[in-house]
């Protein structure tokens, strides 16, 4: 295994856009010579530093770069149902609301 840069996982994404033409995980790795484990962390920074609208909420369609507002918003919508599911689970073992944990302000009646 190398080290690789953010330009390098964004390059060979280049030929990956939309839905139709992701690669999973797993041929993405391997052709970076990489662990599928850093790639996450480089797509995970890619969306989170730089921005870029890479999608991939099922194993199945792999990685890709947004073709339409359509293919983000399904990224999107996969990605903010993982983090309420993670909120709730949190929410359940500190035997706390989800309001109250994520803060959410209580109007007396």
């Amino acid at each position: 295994m190398k080290a690789v840069g953010l330009d390098e996982v964004l390059a060979a994404l280049q030929a990956h856009v939309g839905a139709q033409r992701g690669i999973t995980a797993a041929c993405l790795a391997a052709q970076l010579d990489i662990s599928p484990r850093q790639l996450r962390r480089c797509i995970s920074a890619l969306r989170r530093r730089e921005g870029i609208a890479l999608c991939g909420h099922h194993p199945d369609s792999g990685y890709y770069i947004a073709d339409s507002a359509a293919e983000l918003e399904r990224t999107c919508a996969f990605l903010r149902a993982r983090a309420l599911h993670s909120l709730t689970l949190e929410s359940r073992l500190r035997r706390i609301p989800l309001a109250d944990l994520i803060g959410q302000l209580k109007l007396e009646t």
